[in-house]
């Protein structure tokens, strides 16, 4: 396809503007000009690219900002039953409308380091809007049904609560 590249020359800038309008240095830009047309495409896509990598990325704002991250260690450790009770009544927590998002998660078979704690069994990794959501979801009778049915199963739960920054 034979098509023409329109450019803007610009205080030695050079604006390739199907490029999403990105400027290069006009004596890079005529360099790379006494190559082939293909070549100068290909090279001026490859500096447009790296030029987008290079600019600082905007920091999107986390759509559910509240983190409430509930760690289960088991009265009987490595009980798969046990595991697999907890997490089924985790997954009873999803029909709770102030959850945005819940993770349910075992302990993954990773490579064994010092700073890696691998002593519980069950997580659950739950995202809301605000604190009033986290309260309400304390409070939710599916969530207390929940500690009814399942309490008797964990010796342990630790909880991390935090708000993206």
């Amino acid at each position: 396809m034979n098509t023409t590249v329109p450019i803007i020359e610009e205080q030695n800038l050079i604006h390739i503007t199907n490029l999403n309008r990105t400027l290069v240095p006009l004596t890079l830009t005529r360099k790379l000009m006494k190559n082939t047309r293909r070549q100068f495409i290909t090279s001026s896509l490859t500096l447009a690219a790296g030029t987008a990598m290079a600019s600082p990325m905007a920091v999107e704002k986390a759509k559910y900002p509240l983190v409430h991250h509930v760690f289960f260690w088991l009265k009987n450790p490595g009980s798969v039953a046990d595991r697999d009770k907890i997490v089924a009544g985790l997954k009873t927590l999803r029909k709770i409308e102030a959850i945005k998002e819940l993770r349910i998660g075992i302990v993954a078979n990773t490579e064994k380091r010092d700073v890696v704690d691998q002593s519980w069994a069950v997580s659950e990794l739950m995202f809301f809007e605000n604190e009033k959501d986290q309260a309400s979801y304390q409070s939710h009778p599916i969530h207390q049904q929940f500690i009814k049915d399942c309490s008797a199963l964990w010796d342990k739960v630790v909880v991390y609560d935090a708000m993206d920054v």
